[in-house]
């Protein structure tokens, strides 16, 4: 009689773990579906702060690359004003440079002095026109200045232009209208050691008026000034 409760008592045990056992996983699958539920608190907040930093680090080097890609375009954009600068400064100097050689704005700076003389001679032995100035003596001068650079050109305090008329008529000459004797001043604005230099050449210009038998100085100025065209006028 023992035994038989025995084995009922362990039979009956054995069905009780079996639904309570049942009843735990039934449990847990119905309630344990949310995992992070089941976590700690701490737990959740610190993959929550993780999965943060990992999103704001991505956003960081979107940022970061967008800042590389702005300073390309500063770049850029310094560099095309800085070229435009240089442009402009170019055009300005070749505009003051223009103005100069028209003669339309007063000029100063250092420059040269060439002064051509008549020879002296004897009237009634030597053909007087193998002794003095002529115009073409004028423009070898006026040339050779232009061609070395000079800014501006006068002669004979006349301020003579690109579309200046000079016209030899016995002893005198004409420029743009107006009568000049001799001697001839010619003062020209640059670089005063350039001029001269080219004036001096061996067989240049000097060696040629020489050789006409016109008497030649030559003069460096540290400063030449001479009026606009307009005033003049």
């Amino acid at each position: 009689m023992n035994n038989d409760q025995n084995k009922s008592r362990h039979i009956l045990y054995a069905f009780v773990f079996l639904v309570a056992g049942f009843i735990f996983a039934f449990s847990y699958r119905t309630l344990g579906v949310d995992r992070d539920a089941s976590l700690p608190e701490g737990f959740q907040k610190e993959e929550q702060y993780r999965g943060d930093l990992i999103e704001q680090k991505e956003r960081n080097k979107e940022l970061a690359d967008e800042i590389l890609a702005k300073q390309e375009e500063i770049r850029e954009a310094e560099k095309s004003f800085s070229t435009m600068e240089e442009d402009h400064s170019i055009l300005v100097s070749e505009a003051k440079d223009l103005r100069l050689l028209l003669g339309i704005v007063p000029a100063v700076g250092q420059g040269v002095r060439v002064t051509l003389s008549d020879a002296d001679y004897n009237p009634t032995e030597q053909n007087p026109n193998d002794y003095i100035v002529h115009e073409s003596h004028v423009l070898r001068v006026v040339n050779e200045l232009k061609i070395s650079g000079a800014q501006g050109i006068s002669i004979n305090g006349q301020r003579i232009s690109e579309n200046s008329y000079i016209k030899c008529t016995g002893p005198v000459i004409k420029i743009d209208g107006r009568t000049f004797p001799a001697p001839f001043v010619i003062e020209a604005i640059g670089e005063s050691n350039v001029l001269a230099e080219s004036l001096k050449l061996k067989g240049g210009v000097m060696d040629e008026l020489e050789h006409d038998n016109i008497i030649v100085s030559l003069e460096q100025l540290k400063e030449v000034k001479m009026p606009a065209l307009r005033e003049e006028t």
